[in-house]
Formats: structure tokens, C-alpha cells, sequence
């Protein structure tokens, strides 16, 4: 790999812990309302496992993490910003504003991070006997289902019955 950049890990100022960045699964920028002055400053935004790290360069040590094990939501926040294309990252303690350069990019990044959401939820689980992740429906996971195309097939043995769900409770 001779001539290729390796980023630097982000280190987690409180923990100490060092978290590799190389090898994203998405990558990219936007723009991020600051937590305290609330301007907004643009930085590079890298997607690993459940962690979303930011930078202010591709290939710097990133100075930010957001934890999606701790998120609840991701979803469009026009309004909320009063910027086009954008869409907040909340936990229960902090909402993320931020913001793409276009639509596409809004909707890639709103996909991306809520997969991550969804991975790292004790209600998913991925069923490998079946070859498809759960939570889904829809054509596609109705097609792995035995062609019934069209129903609302909604498995219900994807998602744990653990007592810390509040979908069982």
C-alpha cells in the first residue's frame, strides 16, 4: 500500500482510547453547527462501525466523535436549521445539526448513520439462515421470504425479546 495516506486515530480525550478511522464505510463532508458559539464550520465526517468521527481535514486526526449506540434518531431538520439539505443526529443528551452540499448527499449520509443506528439497536439482529438483515420489509425482504411480494411480511423473530427492550415491556 506504498504511497497511500493512513489517517491518524481519534484519540477520546476523556477514555484515552484510540479509535482506528482508516477504511471508512462512508465518508464525506458537511457542515456542523458548533456546540456552544452555534456557528457552523465545515468538517470531515467518517463513518466507522458506530462511531461517526469529524475532522477539519480528510486525512487529519479527528477532533470529534458522535457515538450511535447512544443515538435515537437521524432525520431531516430543514426547519429546525434553517438550512437546506440538512438533518440532525440525536442522543438524549445532545442533538447534531448538520448540513450536505446537495439532497443526495443529505439522503446518503440520513441512510448511512441510521443503518449504523440500527446495527448497533438491541432490537437487531442479523439472521444469517435467512440471508437478509432484520427490520425490514418491503419487496426486497419479501422476496426472500418466499415471493410474497406486495404483503406487509413483517418477521417479527428478528428483534430480541430482551427484557431491556421497551418494544416488549
Amino acid at each position: 500500500m506504498a504511497g497511500r495516506l493512513i489517517r491518524p486515530p481519534y484519540v477520546d480525550p476523556t477514555t484515552s482510547i484510540c479509535y482506528d478511522t482508516d477504511n471508512p464505510e462512508y465518508e464525506g463532508w458537511l457542515t456542523k453547527q458548533s456546540m456552544w458559539l452555534k456557528d457552523w464550520r465545515r468538517r470531515y465526517f467518517i463513518l466507522k462501525g458506530s462511531k461517526l468521527f469529524f475532522a477539519k481535514l480528510p486525512h487529519s486526526a479527528p477532533h470529534g466523535m458522535i457515538d450511535l449506540a447512544q443515538c435515537t434518531t437521524v432525520k431531516s431538520a430543514d426547519l429546525k436549521s434553517h438550512k437546506r439539505n440538512s438533518f440532525e443526529v440525536s442522543t438524549p443528551e445532545v442533538t447534531y445539526l448538520l448540513y450536505a452540499d446537495s439532497e443526495k448527499e443529505k439522503d446518503d449520509w440520513i441512510g448511512n448513520v441510521g443503518r449504523a443506528i440500527v446495527r448497533c439497536s438491541s432490537t437487531y439482529q442479523r439472521d444469517h439462515s435467512r440471508g437478509y438483515e432484520g427490520g425490514g420489509g418491503g419487496a426486497a425482504a419479501a422476496g426472500a421470504h418466499g415471493g410474497r411480494e406486495g404483503d406487509d411480511y413483517d418477521d417479527d423473530s428478528v428483534y430480541s425479546n430482551d427484557s431491556n427492550n421497551p418494544y416488549f415491556n
